[in-house]
């Protein structure tokens, strides 16, 4: 059987405040086959990793990501509101994930421009995969179709890959609409897939890589269906659950 890579998600979260360099070094330390991320725009163009569009939630500060320069948001405390033992920890910019640790992991990198669409989030993104040399071990997803049209015009040999939403909404992507954007793979919700899915895009020569799964009843579940990737919270323990007999 083909195990599916363990992709840690927003590094690993469980244990470490998610999108920062300590979550992202643990993920590496614990044996995942690379990260997830997401990343979006600041007021002067720098490539942050942060989710929220606001930093409230994760950092010390309040304000919107793309209204503030990467010299305030630098000196935003990422860590604290997880774990005093994490206090100090910063938000990272792209780059510095690349500079650490491209090349040694997979790293899937979530655009994030839902709220600002027509930015150049896409091409700054590109263009730091293609200075850094990390074409072939990054994958760019996203909920935005067009991202991906954006990406696949811009370098062809990055690979893409098609978020798409739980239930009902998400239904047109995982079939024949999403087919407009000439993805390589799916990432669908792992709830949304069953064996005619797997089956379906495997004969069409593109991958499912699936999130965000951490029971290990849903771990099993993707492997026996096949899946090339989980997306999940805690690596070693989709190790383990994956990985048994």
């Amino acid at each position: 059987m083909n195990m599916p890579l363990i992709i840690a998600h927003r590094g690993v979260s469980t244990l470490a405040p998610e999108n920062t360099m300590a979550a992202f070094r643990l993920a590496k330390d614990l044996g995942a086959d690379g990260i997830e991320l997401d990343v979006m725009l600041s007021a002067d163009e720098r490539l942050v990793v942060i989710h929220d569009e606001s930093v409230s939630r994760t950092t010390n500060g309040e304000g919107k990501v793309k209204e503030m320069g990467w010299n305030q948001l630098k000196s935003l405390d990422a860590g604290y509101k997880f774990d005093s033992h994490f206090t100090g920890e910063p938000l990272p910019l792209l780059d510095q994930v690349f500079e650490e640790l491209g090349g040694k992991l997979l790293i899937n990198v979530e655009l994030k421009n839902y709220a600002t669409p027509r930015d150049q989030l896409t091409e700054k993104v590109i263009d730091l995969i293609l200075k850094m040399g990390f074409s072939e071990s990054v994958i760019l997803s996203s909920f935005n179709a067009r991202n991906l049209l954006k990406a696949e015009s811009l370098e062809p040999s990055i690979y893409r890959g098609l978020l798409t939403l739980p239930g009902l909404p998400g239904i047109p992507y995982r079939g024949r609409l999403g087919k407009r954007y000439h993805y390589d793979a799916l990432h669908p919700y792992h709830k949304d897939v069953n064996a005619r899915l797997v089956d379906r895009l495997h004969s069409e020569g593109k991958k499912v890589n699936v999130w965000t799964v951490d029971q290990a009843k849903d771990l099993l579940r993707m492997r026996d269906l096949g899946v090339d990737m989980v997306i999940c919270n805690d690596p070693a323990h989709a190790r383990e659950v994956i990985e048994a007999a």
